[in-house]
């Protein structure tokens, strides 16, 4: 009789505290998402977090399940158990055939479960990022917390506005190490962006690992000296700078990004950007013998001593865009590169390689003497149909080897490639030329995405940088789709990009204060529907994520919320 009458009174027991979260009404300030979701439902109810979460799943899905046990933990102290086999749980993974889009998910809320169902596993993953945000920010502190954690009841139907969102990150004027390269890849998919643009080769750095050409680490890795100031700079820190991502390196960031379901893509800079590379193997210069030019004054006393003993190319210690390209004309300069990009390719699952293509000053090709002969052999009209060439040259190789490539709007001087996917960058111009020849195109103006401008008027009191303005009330306001395409043009919008160069970015504090909260405002361009954007409601909604950050120590550009 005693034990029935326990059972009866735990039952009223259970019974009366799940009533109490049933019954509670939430606000409308519970649910801070960013991006916004395509459709939202509030519901009564809160679900609570305790030690009887359990999450049942498919095995296909123990990447998800992972990553969601180990966020819930740190309410409860520990991983929420995971279950492949029993149906039974009050956290529900699944997968959902009848979701439409690729990266679409459904999340569903209420006091007795959860429910994530995506089309796939990137938008179960994506259903979890979303969860993140409405369970307080305290979740994110290391160790178990003392106060009761619970998350407000939704209904919520999501997917993005487009399939590429990207962030790019230049690690060839700084270097930043694979742990933070980590971080960084974190960081974009907390933003439910899904690729990350690797910019590994630069006139300042070679930054990966080519075992048929070792030079290219010994020497291109590292500069004698950085200028000081801006460009053209007040003097030289005289100190040896560098680094590189050895392979195996490379295959783990591709690995750990992966697991985030995000797409890493190289960049090897042709045929411009191209001085590191040149410092190592000077033949691929029209001009091996001519020395390393660009500001010659501001060069370290090391390399001016080392072009007086003979060795006139050293990898360039100031900004700018230099003279000393590829050479067009010599068929070494395409074994090289194809050589280089037989072992890039294998690194990286991406469909895609990024070629560069900006940037290469036509000089040195005008007085080249094989350069001149390769453009009357071809019967082409002048150098920037060389570059045309140099450009479709390397597509029919990488094509051949089951890949595609990305340029920066330049690509489309002299005639584009097949098949190219052009990046614009000069602004929308080159992306609307190239969508009107039904060219994929990834929009990434600087006006709107180059996140190394200022962001406040007051420069003075602002860390120095490239130049420009770019606000995130700027960011926010753009629109990927220009009204000059056609709806069927508009198609071969693929999406957008923040782009993040670092010739004035020289630690991760410094990153992020430029790139946060301008990589925010983005990401709710490349996701929600533009009709449902609205800058006012973004700026209730940016506190919120905001406080995520500073839980999980990182920097941001504290007065943008004013602008």
């Amino acid at each position: 009789m005693k034990i029935k009458l326990f059972t009866i009174v735990l039952s009223v027991l259970i019974c009366s505290c799940a009533n109490k979260y049933a019954e509670i009404i939430n606000a409308e300030s519970d649910y801070q998402i960013i991006p916004k979701p395509v459709s939202q439902k509030i519901l009564k109810g809160r679900f609570l977090v305790d030690g009887d979460a359990k999450i049942t799943c498919d095995e296909s899905l123990e990447n998800e399940a992972d990553y969601l046990s180990e966020i819930l933990g740190l309410a409860i102290g520990k991983k929420v158990p995971i279950d492949f086999k029993e149906k039974e749980g009050n956290i529900i993974l699944k997968l959902d055939d009848q979701i439409s889009n690729e990266e679409g998910y459904e999340l569903t809320v209420s006091y007795r479960d959860i429910v994530i169902s995506g089309k796939s596993a990137t938008g179960v993953f994506y259903g979890i990022q979303t969860l993140k945000q409405l369970i307080p920010t305290t979740i994110d502190k290391n160790g178990a917390l003392e106060e009761t954690i619970t998350i407000p009841a939704v209904n919520i139907a999501d997917s993005p506005r487009y399939k590429y969102r990207g962030m790019h990150l230049d690690v060839a004027r700084h270097f930043f190490p694979v742990s933070y390269i980590k971080k960084y890849i974190d960081l974009i998919a907390m933003h439910k962006m899904n690729t990350f643009h690797w910019h590994l080769t630069e006139d300042q750095g070679w930054r990966i690992e080519i075992k048929k050409y070792p030079r290219l680490t010994e020497v291109g890795a590292w500069r004698n000296g950085t200028i000081i100031g801006h460009s053209p700079g007040t003097g030289n820190d005289q100190k040896k700078y560098g680094g590189f991502y050895t392979q195996e390196e490379v295959k783990e960031v591709v690995k750990y990004a992966a697991s985030k379901h995000i797409t890493v893509i190289p960049e090897i800079e042709m045929p411009g950007h191209s001085g590191a590379a040149i410092a190592a193997y000077p033949y691929l210069s029209c001009f091996p013998e001519e020395p390393t030019d660009k500001n010659y004054n501001m060069l370290s006393e090391k390399s001016k001593a080392l072009q007086k003993s003979g060795t006139p190319k050293v990898v360039y210690e100031t900004w700018g865009v230099i003279r000393d390209v590829y050479c067009a004309g010599k068929e070494g300069t395409f074994t090289f590169l194809e050589d280089v990009l037989l072992e890039v390719m294998p690194l990286f699952p991406s469909e895609y390689i990024h070629i560069g293509g900006d940037e290469c000053p036509k000089e040195n090709w005008k007085r080249c003497p094989s350069c001149q002969k390769r453009i009357k052999s071809l019967d082409l009209k002048d150098e920037h149909e060389l570059q045309s060439y140099f450009i479709q040259r390397m597509e029919k190789f990488i094509n051949s080897k089951g890949k595609k490539i990305i340029g920066w709007d330049e690509i489309l001087e002299g005639g584009l490639a097949p098949n190219a996917t052009v990046m614009s960058w000069r602004g929308e111009k080159g992306g609307i030329e190239a969508a009107k020849q039904h060219h994929n195109v990834i929009m990434t103006p600087s006006h709107s995405c180059y996140f190394d401008h200022y962001q406040s008027e007051d420069k003075d009191n602002e860390p120095l940088a490239i130049g420009g303005l770019t606000t995130v009330a700027e960011v926010y306001a753009y629109n990927p789709s220009p009204s000059e395409l056609t709806q069927e043009e508009q198609n071969y919008i693929l999406g957008a990009q923040g782009n993040v160069w670092t010739e004035y970015i020289g630690t991760t504090n410094y990153l992020e204060y430029m790139v946060l909260p301008r990589m925010t405002a983005l990401s709710e361009v490349v996701w929600t529907p533009q009709d449902l954007r609205n800058w006012d409601d973004f700026k209730k909604r940016l506190p919120h994520l905001i406080e995520r950050y500073k839980v999980l120590n990182f920097n941001y550009a504290k007065h943008s919320l004013n602008k």
